[in-house]
């Protein structure tokens, strides 16, 4: 499942730090140079996990945090806290602010990923093609049992989802020849659920009119697939082995 990362700090070289600590992985990072910009863009992205500086420019990092607080939908938003000082005062200040965690500068990424595996689940990133640019066009489809189980990347344009549909069609074909019975779609690795998206996603569910059918999607797609009448009746669960429960 992608991730939504937002990096909160002065430091372009720290920032870059987070940016690469998290390449390997399906996050989303979304960047700010002060408290009040990453404010703005919690609000408006609510992120998975916050990685805060302490002392910036603008609003600092404490500021931000206790306005994270105040708000209803963010304030449970798990927060690493980075701060320059390791005391036991300063630390013990900062765990009383409701953080998940803290880290000292000068830090390496590979700390940074080790603390944020305790709050997050972090898939690989998708595979890329030999120009290292993600192949938009390729959906993967397995076979659990009797259940279908198709999931879409992370991008989807207009010709990516013509060929999704087409490759689609003739595996779905075979399987359902086999004995597959239900079928999963899995829309979790989509990161923008654009029109083009939700067309191909009421396309697969067409291709599997005769079996049961269940969703897997992130919790920022629910609303948008819900919005239309040939998802809005569909279960949607927030992970494959949650679909496959009672399947």
């Amino acid at each position: 499942m992608a991730h939504k990362i937002l990096s909160v700090d002065d430091s372009r070289t720290i920032r870059m730090i987070v940016k690469k600590a998290f390449a390997p992985y399906a996050c989303e990072l979304f960047e700010a140079e002060n408290g009040s910009e990453g404010l703005a863009l919690a609000a408006r992205e609510k992120p998975d996990l916050i990685i805060l500086d302490i002392t910036m420019p603008v609003m600092t990092g404490i500021e931000m945090l206790k306005k994270l607080k105040e708000e209803d939908d963010l304030k449970d938003i798990p927060v690493i806290m980075l701060t320059a000082e390791s005391g036991k005062d300063n630390v013990t200040s900062i765990v009383k602010m409701g953080v998940r965690d803290y880290m000292v500068k000068p830090f390496k990424g590979d700390q940074l990923i080790e603390r944020v595996k305790h709050i997050l689940s972090l898939d690989p990133a998708l595979a890329t093609d030999n120009a290292g640019k993600e192949d938009p066009g390729s959906a993967d489809i397995s076979l659990n049992g009797n259940v279908v189980i198709l999931t879409l990347p992370r991008k989807i344009t207009r010709s990516a989802s013509a060929k999704i549909e087409a490759s689609s069609r003739e595996k779905i074909a075979k399987l359902n020849a086999a004995g597959a019975k239900k079928a999963i779609v899995n829309t979790s690795k989509v990161m923008d659920l654009s029109m083009t998206a939700i067309q191909l996603i009421i396309s697969l569910v067409d291709l599997f009119a005769k079996m049961a059918v269940r969703l897997v999607a992130a919790q920022r797609q629910i609303e948008s697939l819900k919005g239309f009448k040939e998802t809005s009746t569909l279960p949607i669960l927030s992970s494959i082995d949650d679909a496959m429960d009672g399947f």
